[in-house]
């Protein structure tokens, strides 16, 4: 009998899956492939919300616990994951100048924002005003990331590449089976797929449909990365991913014509050189009424456990949820109580 099986392998599905091996416990991955919101951030990890400039929810402690926990995966899967790249906010006004130093009072904050304004980051990007550097950012490759683990995976015989049929989930007194394979616990990593889960969906996740544009420009030349009404990041090999859009409406997988069109006019204000659009990708992020992960314990079955809802910002959010989470699972921890899914019954 294995330890776990595991229903997901995107970074959540994979942050706990790393921390059970590293207890060297045994476990299955099951992935269909059906959700991709862990790449339509783009990676980003990025401790402060641009728009307000405050810091995101345990921005702090989340740093501190990711970027070794992807140095270890570079060193494991042999290959680079992280590219500490800088990022800029424009300024559209004096008021949001001011409003930077504002947030620079407070004791937070201010480690990761540069007091030194910039006047220009890029010709082809023109301003009447300064731009901002947030510290400590840069962007993780979650598609090389998520690929280059499955493999790992694979290599293990710990992998399976086929939808989960819940109906066929058997719930053993102590233990579940799946066709036949029976282990302790069962963890369901399914992203915006767990309003589909029949012991899960009564908990209050919705979908934030993301969309974003892959550009070409042979003149932009940008080493860093913008953000304004939208984020410009470099890609490498002149291309740049413009996004993303928000959207709690519409929760398809499919590109759709209107966030075409209002990611290129919103990249038309910023840039002033010419560019074409090669690609446009769009995601489901699994989100929560307070923008926080849920996790935990079915408060009827204690073999079934989630852990969700990791937004826009999963990238810095999961190894220190993972970590939690699994010490939960193992070590007989608390969860932090304002993940815990208990907070919604």
């Amino acid at each position: 009998m294995l330890d776990y099986i595991i229903v997901g392998a995107g970074l959540s599905g994979i942050s706990i899956a790393e921390e059970l091996i590293s207890r060297g416990k045994s476990l299955m991955v099951f992935e269909n492939n059906s959700q991709n919101s862990s790449t339509v951030a783009g990676g980003i990890f990025n401790p402060v919300i641009l728009k307000r400039f405050t810091l995101a929810w345990n921005a702090g402690e989340q740093l501190e616990t990711a970027l070794p926990f992807y140095r270890s995966l570079e060193k494991k899967l042999e290959v680079s994951l992280i590219d500490e790249l800088p990022i800029y906010r424009k300024f559209n006004s004096i008021e949001e100048q001011n409003n930077w130093f504002s947030a620079m009072d407070k004791p937070t904050v201010e480690p990761f924002l540069d007091s030194n304004l910039t006047n220009s980051v890029n010709d082809h990007i023109p301003s009447n005003f300064s731009f901002g550097r947030v510290k400590g950012t840069g962007r993780i490759d979650t598609s090389l990331l998520i690929w280059k683990y499955r493999e790992y995976l694979k290599k293990m015989n710990s992998l399976i590449s086929a939808n989960f049929d819940h109906s066929k989930l058997v719930l053993g007194e102590d233990f579940v089976s799946y066709n036949e394979i029976s282990a302790r616990k069962i963890l369901f990593c399914e992203g915006y797929g767990m309003v589909a889960n029949p012991w899960f969906k009564f908990l209050p996740l919705h979908g934030n449909k993301g969309e974003y544009l892959v550009i070409r420009s042979k003149d932009l030349k940008l080493q860093v990365a913008v953000k304004s009404s939208v984020f410009i990041l470099p890609l490498g090999d002149d291309l740049y991913k413009i996004g993303a859009t928000y959207d709690h409406k519409d929760v398809s997988a499919d590109p759709t014509p209107a966030a075409r069109e209002t990611l290129l006019s919103q990249v038309r204000k910023m840039l002033d050189c010419d560019f074409e659009i090669v690609d446009q990708v769009a995601g489901i992020r699994p989100a929560t009424r307070d923008r926080k992960p849920i996790v935990g314990q079915h408060p009827q079955f204690s073999q079934l456990y989630c852990c969700n809802g990791f937004g826009s910002r999963g990238v810095l959010i999961a190894p220190t949820v993972a970590k939690n989470f699994v010490a939960y699972l193992e070590e007989g921890e608390s969860l932090d109580p304002e993940i815990d899914l208990k907070r919604y019954l």
